[in-house]
């Protein structure tokens, strides 16, 4: 007895083993040559059908139909599901009909993957399939697959939907959930329109470091880590800004990162604590030229996905053809709100958060405040994309002051939906003007503000050397992804979301059955069943399990009475 694992593992290691004593390899090392797909086939077989007499093709088995000396089954590749049609006679063609008889009818199951070899045909329904005329094992599946039923006209019932199984489990979701597949290829999509876009404009794309000696280019807390040969303290990255910067500084026209950023802070909807963003600066250029590249790129990857600018996201079309609305921040909070707040100092500010029932603490100077105001009263308005520009200088400590409006900074966020999406600025290169910023940013950190960011002495230096004007945008890829393809949670766009740690499966002893009234020789077959806690036997139905005891008495022919239904139902007391 194999504790901990259900019938269904025991039976298919019992397989496994099998096969091996048959001399076939469940595991077999050499590549498997195939010249054909699933997709292939049914876009282009009805046209060109002599190129379709000698496939070779692999896949995962799906389902099964066996009919005596000849079954049908579904193959699932990277593309889609192939229906394969299996002879016997014709995959064993001597007397030794080992193959079909006892390795496919009997020892293969939902989940093997498997190699076909043969031609393509259409049966008599008329469905597009491959007469198999030679079969190779390639893995064997020691877990059976949850059983998702599809209608004729593909409703789904019994899917694996529940989302914390999915994502901890995202080789299972995406195997028997495989039209979510599309959500990851517009992913890609997203980024590699983004980078032929911008290589097209001959900016460089290059690699900064992960790993920082001081957290910077953002105001985020961080996750904090130690080198033991350097025996330094290390941050895993806010932001790449910094860096990227440094290398304007060296002489580069452009440069880009689409880089993982970590911040040690809380998990929502929008919010993984790892997250892809991308970053790039290029010379010469302001905020304002910024803006209208920020257009041209959006539209073009909304037209490589969708094949149009506009994209429905919820109840909303999106309009991703440019131009877009302009509000300055302080006229955004104006429009929702009706309160001019440009002129205000930090004690008023509190009192418009206290009138508008916004909820501030000590630590927040002027920037935060009006942050907080803005975020609570005017995000949820900005539903087709808008360019929120001229934050105040307390807001921004990379951005280059305002050319005209005393106290603002030539910054703007790009909003989509209520989200920001954005992030760009006329970057600040007056390493003066800076280092006063990087003071100010420790006053706040002194007030207690955990985001405020750390003095760079290194990042000054660079920026004595001279730095040229440039224009700096940064783009949370998470959440553009999530626009592009119609997902309200950031975990449906990444492959592994954070999770909480997995509660480990803590298998019931002999006693603790006994001691709710099994008598101790039917624990064995209660494990057998799957019933590895006494939590999953009193969830399921006292019936049900009456009745399956007396099954398994028959099937693992036991020579033991079955107990009483009134004392089955007692265990569920």
């Amino acid at each position: 007895m194999s504790i901990g694992l259900s019938e269904q593992e025991i039976i298919r290691r019992e397989a496994l083993q099998q096969l091996r004593n048959l001399g076939i390899d469940p595991y077999p090392a050499e590549a498997y040559q195939i010249n054909v797909t699933t997709e292939d086939i049914l876009r282009n077989y009805e046209r060109d059908k002599t190129s379709y007499k000698n496939i070779s093709f692999a896949g995962r088995i799906m389902s099964r139909r066996i009919m005596g000396s000849a079954s049908f089954a579904e193959l699932q590749d990277s593309t889609g599901r192939m229906q394969v049609y299996i002879k016997r006679d014709d995959i064993c063609p001597g007397e030794d009909k080992t193959l079909y008889n006892t390795v496919f009818k009997k020892l293969l199951d939902i989940g093997d993957f498997i190699g076909v070899k043969g031609f393509v045909f259409t049966t008599q329904t008329g469905e597009i399939s491959i007469h198999v005329t030679e079969m190779t094992l390639l893995s064997k599946s020691l877990k059976p697959l949850p059983v998702v039923k599809r209608d004729e006209e593909g409703n789904i019932f019994d899917g694996f939907t529940d989302p914390e199984m999915r994502y901890r489990q995202r080789y299972v979701d995406l195997t028997v959930n495989p039209e979510l597949k599309q959500i990851f290829i517009n992913r890609s999509k997203v980024i590699s329109t983004m980078r032929n876009y911008f290589d097209s404009q001959g900016w460089m794309e290059v690699e900064t470091p992960i790993l920082q000696s001081i957290h910077g280019g953002a105001a985020a807390r961080p996750f904090k880590t130690h080198h033991n040969t350097l025996d330094m303290p290390l941050f895993l990255r806010i932001a790449n800004e910094l860096y990227l910067k440094r290398l304007i500084v060296a002489g580069f026209d452009g440069v880009y990162e689409f880089g993982k950023m970590f911040r040690n802070e809380g998990m929502d909807r929008t919010h993984n604590p790892e997250y892809t963003a991308m970053e790039i600066y290029v010379a010469y250029r302001d905020y304002v030229w910024m803006m209208g590249m920020v257009e041209e790129c959006l539209e073009k990857i909304a037209l490589a996905i969708h094949g149009q600018s506009k994209v429905t996201v919820g109840q909303h079309v999106i309009d991703f053809t440019g131009p877009y609305e302009k509000l300055s921040m302080f006229e955004s909070i104006q429009k929702y709100t009706g309160i001019d707040v440009s002129g205000m100092d930090e004690a008023s500010l509190r009192q418009v958060c206290r009138d508008l029932n916004i909820e501030v603490d000590a630590s927040m100077g002027k920037g935060k405040l009006i942050d907080e105001i803005f975020s609570e009263k005017v995000e949820a308005n900005l539903i087709q994309p808008t360019f929120i520009t001229d934050y105040p200088i307390e807001m921004t400590p990379l951005a280059k002051k305002h050319r005209s409006k005393e106290g603002l900074v030539e910054r703007f966020e790009l909003f989509v939906l209520g989200k920001e999406i954005g992030n760009a600025y006329s970057e600040l290169n007056d390493p003066i003007d800076q280092r006063a910023r990087f003071e100010d940013q420790l006053l706040l950190a002194n007030r207690g503000d955990e985001e405020a960011m750390a003095m760079d002495e290194d990042f000054l230096r660079a920026l004595e050397y001279g730095m040229p004007p440039t224009a700096g945008l940064g783009i949370g890829i998470d959440r553009l992804v999530m626009l592009m393809t119609n997902q309200s949670t950031i975990q449906e766009v990444l492959f592994f979301p954070q999770m909480r740690a997995e509660k480990k499966l803590k298998v019931a002893s002999v006693s603790d059955y006994v001691a709710i009234g099994v008598p101790e020789e039917w624990v064995p077959v209660l494990l057998k069943m799957g019933f590895n806690t006494i939590e999953e036997l009193k969830a399921a139905n006292p019936n049900k399990v009456f009745n399956d005891l007396g099954g398994m008495r028959k099937k693992l022919k036991l020579d033991i009475s079955v107990p009483s239904k009134e004392a089955v139902m007692e265990w569920f007391e």
